[in-house]
């Protein structure tokens, strides 16, 4: 898995390539903690997810909780069918 970061004007924008499985979700889970609170917006590009796991889905909501707690607004700008499908699956609508 490899996370891009940039911050453009007051968004902070992460784009996640790979998994986002048990794996990984640690090191993806520090890449978007420390962007907490640090500008008004994070985007969350998963459009190049190419598995996920209860652990990832796990992440994903405590990422929603986090950014509200901190204020921030949330987005994601993609959604691979994996990560699309798991929500699915979950039922999942918050995301």
């Amino acid at each position: 898995m490899s996370v891009t970061r940039e911050t453009v004007g007051d968004t902070a924008r992460v784009a996640v390539d790979g998994e986002l499985t048990i794996y990984t979700v640690a090191e993806l889970a520090s890449a978007l903690l420390a962007q907490l609170g640090a500008v008004p917006r994070l985007e969350l590009d998963l459009s190049q997810v190419t598995e996920m796991d209860g652990a990832g889905l796990q992440l994903l909501a405590v990422i929603e909780r986090e950014t509200g707690l901190a204020g921030m607004a949330l987005s994601l700008t993609g959604k691979s069918q994996t990560v699309a499908q798991t929500l699915e699956l979950c039922r999942s609508t918050a995301l």
